[in-house]
């Protein structure tokens, strides 16, 4: 289910909160399905259960899972992780688009390059 790249720059709570909102997106999670529990998930992953906790207190706070005292944490509505995966993507749009008018790249070529990544999509969903 859940797999951390012990390797990688970016710290283990953030894999994990990617990984769990990529899952309630492709709707492997879906509304009101129990998370595992801190314990049991710290003990599969071999991670301390504070980078667990930290992360579940993360999705908490920004709306993407809630919890149920003596329960355990479970997922909110699919749409909080929607919005929050919309925002984060825009941003990150916006950043790559200054950098491209940086590079003087016109705005006709972006819009040539954002026209053939959705006719390209298009035709993998056809195929």
């Amino acid at each position: 289910m859940i797999k951390l790249d012990l390797q990688s720059k970016i710290p283990l709570y953030l894999q994990m909160e990617q990984q769990i909102i990529d899952l309630i997106l492709l709707g492997v999670l879906k509304e009101n399905d129990q998370l595992p529990s801190v314990r049991n998930l710290a003990r599969e992953l071999g991670i301390n259960p504070n980078t667990i906790q930290k992360a579940y207190q993360d999705m908490e706070s920004r709306g993407i899972i809630y919890s149920v005292v003596g329960r355990g944490n479970f997922v909110a509505s699919p749409s909080a992780a929607e919005n929050l995966k919309r925002r984060e993507t825009m941003s990150a749009l916006e950043k790559l688009l200054l950098d491209a008018l940086r590079a003087g790249i016109s705005a006709q070529e972006l819009h040539q390059a954002v026209d053939a990544a959705f006719e390209t999509r298009k035709e993998d969903d056809l195929q």
